[in-house]
């Protein structure tokens, strides 16, 4: 079976802000800015079908660093958006590493082959080994 390549095997899970009725509170043009500011760190701020109610959306470690520069501005519209967006991302636990899923297999069954290590975590043998000499240590 072919081996994916390891920029395939990466998964990019993309977080929705829900932001109902944003532009009564902020206003539209704090909206456009914040549309504008949202499309520089790759992530999008759009209208939920027809209705009022909008949604920022995007990848985990953009939304912080867009969380992070609104904070700079130090805008006080931006306090609806701030509050919104730092419930979602307190509630998204952190991925596991693959060298971190490499090294729980491997405190859970030291006798694992290499195979099933490659099979489990999508990695390369050379990265299953290094795990393995490093699992040796502890």
């Amino acid at each position: 079976m072919p081996r994916k390549s390891s920029q395939s095997q990466k998964s990019y899970d993309v977080i929705v802000v829900p932001l109902p009725s944003l532009i009564h509170r902020i206003g539209r043009e704090q909206a456009n800015e914040l549309k504008r500011m949202a499309q520089s760190f790759r992530c999008s701020v759009g209208r939920v079908r027809r209705s009022r109610n909008w949604q920022l959306s995007g990848e985990a470690e953009q939304l912080t660093q867009l969380v992070a520069s609104l904070k700079e501005t130090d805008i006080e519209a931006w306090s609806f958006v701030l509050s919104k967006s730092e419930a979602v991302l307190s509630q998204i636990k952190p991925k596991e590493t693959q060298e971190d899923k490499l090294a729980r297999l491997l405190r859970q069954d030291p006798n694992i082959t290499l195979g099933a290590l490659m099979e489990q975590t999508n990695c390369s043998q050379t990265e299953a080994r290094k795990a393995r000499f490093a699992a040796e240590d502890w």
